[in-house]
C-alpha cells in the first residue's frame, strides 16, 4: 500500500498537481496540459471548416446545465471561481452570484460586477472555443452527451467583459484574439488544449494565427489548470454602471494641472457620467427577433439572449437579470 502511494505521490510532482488534489478536479483529461503549446498545435488535424447546416445552441445540450450535479448552474460555477470578494444571493446555497469582482483576461481590467438587469450582461461567460466554431471543426461528429461537456467544461469556459465577448462572437484565432496582448499565449494555449480534448481541428488560417502568437512565447505549455492565472494582465479599474466612461480611479489620478487645462476649454468637465447612452441600443434590435418562449429561442440556438441581443425580452427574463432563457 505504501508503494502505491508513494508511487501516485510522486507521479502528482511530476505532472504539477497539488499534494492531496484529486484528479478528477484537475480538468487535464487529453488536454496535452503541460506540452509545447507549439507541438500539440501541431499535432491538430488541419482541415477546411465544415457548414455550419444544422447548428443549433441544443445540440450542445441544455444552455449552463448542471453537468458536475452540485446544485449550482455552470454560469454561476464560473462567476464563483473567477470572480473575488463574491456575495451571493439569499438562500441560494451560495450559488447565484449577487455582487463580486472580475479581473478581466481580455482587456486586462477590472470590472465590478452587480447582478441585475442593466448590469449583469457587464460580465458574461465565454466559451473559449465557440461551440458554433467548435462545430465547424468536428463537434458535429462527437456524441451529444460529449457535446454537453464540451459546453459545461470549466476548461473551456471564462468570466470575462461582456462587450469584449460580444465582439468576439463565434471567432476563432484568425479573425478575433484579446486587447490584452500580454493574454493571448495563454489564451491560445488553452484553445489548442480545448481542441486536443475534443478532437476538433483547425483550419489553416488559423493555425497560421496561433502559431504567430506563439512565435512570441516559445516556451508556452498548454494550461493544466482552470480559470486564468492573476499575473497575466495589467489590472485597471472599470466602472460598474457603464463600460464607456472613465473609471474613478482614472479620474483620481489625473493631475491638478490636467484639472486646470480641462477647465479652460469649450468643453465643460463631466464630473458624472451621462446616463444617456447606455439604454439607447436596447430597444432597437428587439423589433428584428422575436422569440414566442425559450423553448423557440434555445431551439434558433440563440439562448441565453443578453440584454440588447436581438430577441431579448423582459418577458423572457424569469429573474430580471439581464440574461434571458439562462
Amino acid at each position: 500500500m505504501m508503494v502505491v502511494l508513494s508511487g501516485l505521490l510522486a507521479a502528482s510532482l511530476a505532472i504539477g498537481l497539488p499534494v492531496g488534489s484529486a484528479y478528477a478536479d484537475e480538468p487535464t483529461d487529453d488536454t496535452g496540459a503541460g506540452t509545447s503549446a507549439t507541438e500539440v498545435l501541431d499535432s491538430l488535424e488541419v482541415k477546411g471548416r465544415a457548414p455550419k447546416t444544422g447548428y443549433k445552441r441544443t445540440q450542445f445540450g441544455k444552455a449552463w446545465a448542471d453537468v458536475d450535479h452540485n446544485g449550482c448552474d455552470t454560469r454561476n460555477d464560473i462567476l464563483n471561481r473567477d470572480l473575488t470578494g463574491v456575495r451571493h444571493k439569499w438562500r441560494t446555497h451560495n450559488c447565484v452570484v449577487k455582487s463580486g469582482k472580475l479581473h478581466d483576461p481580455y482587456t486586462g481590467k477590472d470590472i465590478k460586477f452587480k447582478k441585475g438587469k442593466k448590469t449583469s450582461t457587464a460580465v458574461q461567460i465565454d466559451h473559449v472555443v465557440a461551440l458554433s466554431d467548435a462545430w465547424q471543426k468536428g463537434a458535429q461528429k462527437l456524441s451529444e452527451e460529449r457535446r454537453t461537456a464540451l459546453a459545461n467544461d470549466p476548461y473551456n469556459l471564462l468570466a470575462v467583459q461582456g462587450r469584449a465577448n460580444q465582439k468576439k462572437s463565434d471567432g476563432d484565432a484568425a479573425t478575433w484574439l484579446p486587447s490584452n496582448k500580454s493574454f493571448r499565449c495563454e489564451y491560445v494555449a488553452r484553445q489548442i488544449g480545448v481542441k486536443h480534448k475534443y478532437s476538433l481541428w483547425v483550419t489553416q488560417a488559423e493555425k497560421e494565427a496561433m502559431a504567430k502568437v506563439l512565435s512570441s512565447c516559445p516556451t508556452q505549455t498548454v494550461p493544466d489548470y482552470t480559470g486564468v492565472k492573476d499575473s497575466t494582465a495589467e489590472k485597471t479599474t472599470e466602472s460598474e454602471q457603464t463600460e464607456q466612461t472613465q473609471t474613478e480611479q482614472t479620474q483620481t489620478e489625473q493631475s491638478a494641472e490636467q484639472a486646470q487645462q480641462t477647465q479652460q476649454t469649450t468643453q465643460a468637465p463631466a464630473p458624472e457620467p451621462a446616463p444617456a447612452p447606455a439604454p439607447a441600443p436596447q430597444p432597437a434590435p428587439q423589433q428584428d427577433v422575436y422569440y414566442q418562449n425559450c423553448t423557440a429561442a434555445r431551439a434558433a440556438g440563440a439562448a441565453p439572449i443578453y440584454q440588447g441581443q436581438p430577441g431579448y425580452r423582459s418577458q423572457l427574463d424569469r429573474d430580471h437579470d439581464g440574461v434571458a432563457c439562462e
